[in-house]
């Protein structure tokens, strides 16, 4: 598959409306983004203005909407703005919202698409970050099941079932390209049933909600009088929240997903096992010559091929590949070839190492080394074998000084292998 570049917008452009779940009018406007920043949302009502990237680290709720970002920060249903910027294919956005959760509009994504397209999608430089899947693979979460298997394109067959005489059992599969997205999925609405609206306003959600908004449904058909724009538009809606929800993955997916009874918990179950299972398409992060810039180790003790994801100084994503020329593997059960496991744990500490040392960018780091002073709550889940390709994800529990915890997890194939909590120090030579 040949590279795809990067996109962004070419100008400014805004919508303005009422926040489905707080009721608090936001206007959301979406600004071009330099190449390689990724989707980030800037809560400009807020003091300092944080930002919340796109990415599955911030998901903070999944009931009846996505919600990313911590405490105040908190931005609640980004699934429907998102599946637009997915539908166009946008890597680089900043999202400005004057408020805690972008407009519900008319409760379909068309209006965030059509907004999108008035700002010009546009190529913006570099590679995009593609992620495609070599196997197939299946994913539960509570009633919601996946099936993913390889595709050249992003393919969504979903099945939906409600006892209603409206739904009852739908399905549909939809290819995702800009000109399909706006033809079958963008119109479709969000939905709700009038016998749920009393526990969830209890619970502080649908300050927002109307008929103007949102399919509302009583126990026999549509309430107020409201019309269809399709017999199936509840499968076409749910569609489009499974692009939104995927875009948390940080790339483009290239899969044919077989979605039963998929809601945002389970959308979410499914990006996170598409990150770890996935092939990655697109530059590094960090090659091994910036790795090599920063870690002393060398062959054959240099146990990283590439970092593929950095989040502030919180948490990074490594790569080992494991063939079998490696040293280790002439001794180690010839003939039944498995990667010792303290080279495994090795190999992870070099990836937090790498993140330990993002502390340091500025200085001079020829002169500093890191020392792993304890191993907790190691645990070995299964070999690892020549050709396997470990994901070492490490995320920083806590930073004083010189001296850090980190927690970390290597997966092969979406699978666990091993985990282990460290604690390590930056010294001086």
């Amino acid at each position: 598959m040949s590279p795809s570049p990067r996109r962004g917008i070419s100008k400014k452009t805004t919508v303005s409306g009422t926040g489905l779940h707080t009721g608090v009018r936001t206007e959301a406007t979406f600004l071009p983004a330099p190449a390689g920043q990724g989707i980030v949302f800037k809560r400009v009502d807020l003091a300092g203005k944080p930002q919340i990237p796109a990415l599955l680290s911030e998901v903070e709720a999944v009931e009846r909407r996505t919600a990313i970002g911590k405490g105040e920060s908190t931005i609640h249903t980004v699934e429907h703005l998102l599946a637009a910027v997915a539908a166009h294919e946008i890597d680089d956005l900043t999202v400005e919202l004057s408020g805690p959760e972008p407009p519900i509009l008319d409760g379909s994504v068309q209006p965030y698409f059509d907004a999108l397209q008035h700002a010009g999608p546009t190529e913006t430089g570099g590679e995009a970050l593609v992620l495609t899947v070599p196997a197939p693979f299946t994913v539960s979460e509570g009633d919601s099941s996946y099936i993913v298997a390889p595709a050249k394109e992003l393919r969504l067959t979903v099945t939906i079932e409600w006892p209603h005489p409206l739904i009852g059992r739908q399905a549909g599969s939809f290819t995702v390209t800009p000109q399909a997205f706006a033809r079958e999925l963008a119109p479709a609405r969000t939905f709700g049933f009038t016998s749920e609206v009393a526990a969830l306003q209890a619970k502080g959600l649908i300050k927002g909600a109307s008929s103007a908004n949102a399919i509302v449904l009583d126990e026999r058909g549509l309430a107020n009088g409201g019309e269809l724009r399709w017999p199936d538009e509840f499968v076409r809606h749910k569609a489009a929240d499974i692009l939104g929800d995927l875009v948390l993955t940080g790339g483009r997916v290239r899969a044919h997903i077989v979605a039963t009874r998929p809601s945002h918990g389970g959308n979410i179950a499914l990006a996170w096992a598409l990150t770890r299972a996935a092939q990655r398409g697109g530059a590094p992060k960090m090659d091994i010559g910036r790795i090599m810039d920063v870690l002393p180790h060398r062959y054959p003790f240099l146990l990283v091929d590439r970092i593929i994801e950095v989040e502030g100084q919180q948490r990074i994503v490594g790569i080992k590949n494991v063939t079998i020329n490696e040293p280790f593997f002439q001794g180690h059960f010839p003939g039944h070839p498995i990667m010792p496991g303290v080279l495994i744990i090795e190999a992870m500490a070099q990836v937090g190492g790498m993140l330990l040392m993002g502390f340091f960018e500025g200085q001079n780091v020829e002169d500093k080394v890191v020392y792993f002073m304890s191993l907790d709550n190691v645990k070995f889940r299964r070999p690892v074998v020549p050709g396997d390709q470990i994901r070492f994800e490490l995320e920083m529990v806590q930073f004083r000084g010189k001296t850090c915890k980190m927690k970390g997890v290597g997966f092969v194939d979406g699978q666990v292998v091993a985990e282990a909590d460290m604690m390590a120090s930056v010294v001086d030579r």
